[in-house]
């Protein structure tokens, strides 16, 4: 049994356990530029914070009436932020320090993110990450994207884990939804902390307001530990 009991952990990637928001802001302006719409901002962007490339250009396609298919703009978003990925990505360093206070716990831990496979291994091998977080999951490969439990679903299967005992990460509603969806508790911490009055984060067991700035690795391990007592 590990430190936490019968837990295991999922995390989000992009703005939980990375600050790579920044990057899928200027993929995502750099290819809606290329298909005729300037002027996507970061204010535009935050609309889309937690839900899937994949999702993304679907909406796109309707909002702004881009004739190019789903797969091309899927391609082209993802082929510009895996170049933009693999050098400019950062781990937040108290996430960092989070992971590996679970791996020393043995706590089994996975990935269950919105990028795709190419994505998350390009990212996960750039930070370091990717020796502790082994098991992953990417919304390409099940049904349906967050705020849908799938990811997550998968994710528990891979670990061995039922859906109840595992504890989620997440930085934006729709991924709080999702755990809160699949059964799981779900420590929220709000990439934009103006949207932590949003009803999903209302389903979270911790909500650290503040996001990233009032994560702090070693208490959220001491409520975990607490929690599994």
């Amino acid at each position: 049994m590990n430190d936490l009991g019968t837990i295991s952990v999922i995390f989000d990637l992009d703005g939980t356990l990375v600050d790579s928001e920044p990057n899928h802001y200027e993929a995502s302006r750099q290819t809606l530029a290329a298909h005729g719409v300037p002027g996507f901002t970061w204010a535009d962007h935050e609309g889309y914070v937690g839900i899937s490339t994949r999702e993304s250009v679907r909406i796109w396609r309707e909002r702004y009436g881009l004739r190019a298919s789903e797969p091309e703009l899927l391609a082209e978003t993802d082929r510009r932020y895996l170049d933009l990925a693999r050098t400019r990505t950062r781990a937040y360093p108290e996430m960092r320090a989070f992971v590996e206070l679970l791996a020393a716990g043995n706590v089994p831990m996975a990935v269950a993110s919105g990028s795709s496979p190419e994505a998350i291994e390009a990212v996960l091998a750039g930070t370091g990450l990717a020796a502790h977080l082994r098991t992953t999951v990417s919304a390409d490969e099940v049904p349906h994207g967050k705020p849908a439990p799938d990811v997550f679903l998968e994710a528990a299967r891979r670990l061995g884990t039922p859906p109840a005992d595992c504890v989620v990460l997440e930085d934006a509603a729709p991924g709080a939804a999702a755990a809160h969806a699949a059964g799981m508790r779900c420590i929220a911490l709000p990439y934009v902390p103006a949207q932590a009055d949003a009803p999903e984060f209302a389903t979270a067991s911790l909500l650290l307001r503040g996001g990233q700035a009032d994560f702090r690795a070693g208490r959220v391990y001491d409520w975990l530990r607490d929690g599994a007592r």
